[in-house]
């Protein structure tokens, strides 16, 4: 079965988490739970971060942009991870910076 480009993208994050010993979860949105939570939740030196992946030209749900926006609320990060991005290196970037 060929993997869908966002799989490849979350592959990608989940990687470079691993490689950085950061812990991550990856919620499963189902009937039972929450929808529009973002693909992993991270903490990061004691920081929670939030990571929503999308492929190509994939833009995030309007219940997406909800749980980002409350999670900015509360006092955490949330990014919307694109391969672009894992390509110039931005969430190792982030992380570092979160680590600083």
């Amino acid at each position: 079965m060929a993997q869908t480009p966002e799989v490849k993208v979350k592959a990608k994050i989940k990687k470079i988490l691993k490689e950085n010993n950061v812990y991550f979860a990856m919620p499963i949105g189902t009937g039972y739970g929450s929808s529009g939570v973002p693909d992993f939740l991270c903490c990061v030196n004691g920081h929670f971060l939030a990571i929503e992946a999308k492929a190509g030209k994939g833009t995030t749900t309007a219940l997406q942009n909800k749980n980002i926006r409350e999670i900015k609320e509360s006092g955490g990060m949330a990014v919307v991870i694109a391969e672009e991005q894992l390509e110039l290196g931005y969430l190792e970037q982030l992380i570092q910076l979160m680590r600083s």
